[in-house]
This record gives C-alpha cells, sequence and structure tokens, in this order.
C-alpha cells in the first residue's frame, strides 16, 4: 500500500510523545538473548570501578560491547541553597557508590519502611551497573551562585530543522544514565535514588532503553535493522575526543565530558515498506553486514576519494555525511553511546519506537553540532522525529572514597 510520507509524518508529527506524555514509560520489549550474549554478544562484567579520574559509563565498557540495559533520566532540582545542592551530591554519589558495587542493604527493624525495594533480592548485585551524572546549563542559573562556574560550551539545545521537540521531553538539571546487564537493576537503581534524593530533586522525564546482541556478529543494529556505531572511535583516539582538556574552561570540569541526548522516535511502519536499494542508499551501507557501499565487511573504510559524485555511496548517504572523513572533519567525531526504545502504541495506532541517541564529546558546537547541521534535509529526516533530549555536561569521576560528585564544582 502507498503511504505518502508527508501525510504519515504529519499524522504522527504530534503524537510522537503523546501515549508516553499521558501513561507511564514502558521498557522496551526485546531482551537481549541469552545464549547471543554469551557467544557473540559483548562481554557483561559483574562490576566496572565507581572510582576514577573519568566516570564510568562513557568508556566503560568499550562503545561496542555496552551494557544491554539503560536509561536516561532528567531532574530538576529543588534544593533550596548551594548548601542544600551539595547534601544532593553526597547523597548521589554514596548511593551510586553502592549500587554500582553491591551489597547487603542495613535491616532498619520491622517498626520502620525497608531501607531496600528487594526487587534484586535481599543482596543488592552490581550487575555491570555504571551511574554517570550529568548537570544541564539551568543548574548554572541564580539559585546556587554557580554561574561563573558554568562549562564554556554548555547551552541548551535548540530545535535543528525537521526536529519536533516536546518541551515536555526536554532539557534538566541534572541527568542520570543507567546501564546495566538487566532491566530490573535499573528499576532498582532509579528508584532507590528517588527514595534518597526526593528532598533535593523531581524527576522532569525518563527513558528507558535497550540494546541487542550482534546479529549475527559485529555492531548491533538499531531498529531500522542496521549496524548502529560501526565508526566509533575506540582506544586513545576516543579518550582525545572526549574528555574535557582546554584550559580556557573553569578548573574543574577538567575531566568532563559534553553529553549529547537526543530522544527519537522511528516511523518503522513506514520504513518497513521501502525498498533495501532504497534503505542501503540513504545509510551508505549494506543492511545485512554492515559493510559500505564501496565494501565486503561492516569495518572496511569507505573510499569517498575513488567515488567523488557518490555514485556508489550517494553524496547525501547518512554515513557520507556524519563522517566525511577528512582532515578538516577528523577532530568533529563523537563517542556515540545509543539504545533502542519502545513505548508501546500512539493513539492513532502506530508503534511509538525509536532512538536513544547518547553523545559524548569535548565540544557539542564542534562535534556534534557540526556534525547535525550536515545531516539537515538528509533523507533519513522522513523517517525519524527528535522530540527531545537536551545538552549536558558529565562531571569528572569520582576520584576516592573521599571525593564526590560535583566537589570542584561547589567548593
Amino acid at each position: 500500500m502507498n503511504v505518502s510520507r508527508r501525510k504519515f509524518l504529519k499524522g504522527t508529527a504530534a503524537g510522537a510523545a503523546g501515549t508516553a506524555l499521558a501513561g507511564g514509560v514502558l521498557l522496551g520489549g526485546a531482551r537481549a538473548d541469552g545464549e547471543a550474549a554469551r557467544t557473540s554478544g559483548p562481554a557483561t562484567e559483574a562490576a566496572y570501578p565507581f572510582h576514577g579520574v573519568n566516570q564510568a559509563g562513557v568508556l566503560t565498557p568499550a562503545p561496542h560491547a555496552k551494557q544491554p540495559f539503560s536509561c536516561v533520566a532528567a531532574f530538576d532540582c529543588t534544593a533550596a541553597s548551594q548548601a542544600d545542592l551539595t547534601l544532593l551530591m553526597y547523597e548521589l554519589t554514596g548511593r551510586a557508590w553502592f549500587l554500582t558495587t553491591g551489597g547487603t542493604p542495613p535491616n532498619l527493624g520491622v517498626g520502620q519502611p525497608p531501607s531496600d525495594s528487594d526487587v534484586l533480592g535481599p543482596t543488592v548485585p552490581a550487575d555491570g551497573l555504571t551511574v554517570t551524572l550529568s548537570v544541564g546549563s539551568s543548574l548554572f542559573d541564580d539559585r546556587y551562585g554557580l554561574r561563573s562556574r558554568k562549562p564554556l560550551k554548555l547551552t541548551e539545545m535548540q530545535p535543528f530543522p525537521n526536529d519536533f521537540l516536546d518541551p515536555a521531553w526536554l532539557h534538566g538539571d541534572l541527568l542520570l544514565q543507567l546501564c546495566a546487564n538487566h532491566p530490573d537493576t535499573i528499576h532498582h537503581a532509579i528508584r532507590d535514588i528517588l527514595k534518597h534524593t526526593s528532598g533535593g530533586m523531581q524527576l522532569r522525564w525518563k527513558m528507558e532503553g535497550y540494546g541487542s546482541p550482534p546479529r549475527p556478529s559485529g555492531t548491533p543494529r538499531n531498529l531500522l535493522g542496521f549496524k548502529d556505531g560501526t565508526a566509533n572511535p575506540t582506544g586513545t583516539l576516543a579518550s582525545s575526543l572526549i574528555w574535557v582538556d582546554d584550559p580556557a574552561e573553569p578548573a574543574w570540569a577538567q575531566g568532563g565530558s559534553y553529553q549529547v541526548v537526543r530522544l527519537i522516535r522511528m516511523l518503522v511502519e513506514f520504513w518497513d515498506r521501502v525498498s533495501i536499494n532504497e534503505q542501503q542508499n540513504m545509510f551508505g551501507r549494506r543492511r545485512d553486514s554492515g559493510a559500505p557501499l564501496d565494501g565486503n565487511s561492516e569495518f572496511d573504510i569507505p573510499n569517498y576519494a575513488a567515488d567523488p559524485h557518490g555514485y556508489v555511496i550517494p553524496l547525501d548517504s547518512h554515513i557520507r555525511l556524519a563522517n566525511p572523513r577528512t582532515r578538516a572533519t577528523a577532530d568533529q567525531r563523537i563517542i556515540r553511546r545509543s539504545y533502542n526504545y519502545d513505548l508501546g502504541v500512539d493513539e492513532n495506532g502506530n508503534l511509538q519506537a525509536g532512538h536513544i541517541f547518547i553523545a559524548y564529546q569535548q565540544d557539542i558546537e564542534r562535534q556534534f553540532e557540526t556534525i547535525q547541521k550536515r545531516l539537515i534535509n538528509e533523507p533519513l529526516v522522513d523517517y525519524v522525529q527528535p522530540f527531545g533530549g537536551g545538552y549536558f555536561f558529565a562531571l569528572p569521576g569520582v576520584r576516592d572514597a573521599n571525593d564526590w560528585f560535583g566537589r570542584g564544582l561547589l567548593s
């Protein structure tokens, strides 16, 4: 059946996040296949170190082998003063340390509410959990006296052409990114944090996501069926592109990273009616193997110089616009840490599923925004609808047991 792209978009734009706003956020239905995870999928660690110069959950584990489940949750700070904000940061540090390490919650006695929900049983497993805390530009208004300490490149995310931004799904004073090996660990962690921080912050929006194991190998796929994150930088190159080291930035910000979150609905029913040839030309890769259209395997490097007119890999394909692979664009690359989501069905009876785009970098303007501007009006815009998210700054790591989130910022 033929369906007009613009007609379909018009019918779904208003409801891009409508069902999610009307009810609770539902976890995506696809769980990582156990056998695939054991054989060809990402390694699942029992625990990742909480303390360090940089926060966990950015490069740990490696970008191609992140934990299968995630949650991004934005908060408005309700702390009454900078002193109360400091207490909130102490509490967040303590909860994150316990949850990512695991252990037995204290028994408070039969006359008190239990200290833990017991969702994970009487002993809390670490289960590969990482807790990454970021701050939004709104935290640096006049409430806490932090305006002069704001990271230089931290702004409020503005809409790009082809965005359908909904204020209910935008921004926040704080952002928690939780990643773990199982969905109940994510639920337990966010519930525990909410219980212990109710006097200092209020949940603004939340989206839970999942990643698939490699099928059949290599990089996991997004809900459009294509491998996602193939060109992610790794190793030393990755570190050189994400951790802030600019001496012009506030001293406390050194070792942090700018974080972009984009909630992107994918119009999967409409996408499924598009020919495989058109799909592959839009991405610039083969759907089955992930290879560039001029290559044979996923990690082959496309040779744009041999195809200047785009006869093989179209000039407006996603991979060619996102990463032109020139000297001038080499420092624009980002680290992606994205997940899929599924919210069920919208008010028009269409699947409400898509992509939690998460990216880290040293400079949002130089990296993400430059890339995004090249992608304006790419062919894929007829099949995706960005509707939420924001810009944030991932705090430097908690170095040891005497340190805490935001110590440099608030001291």
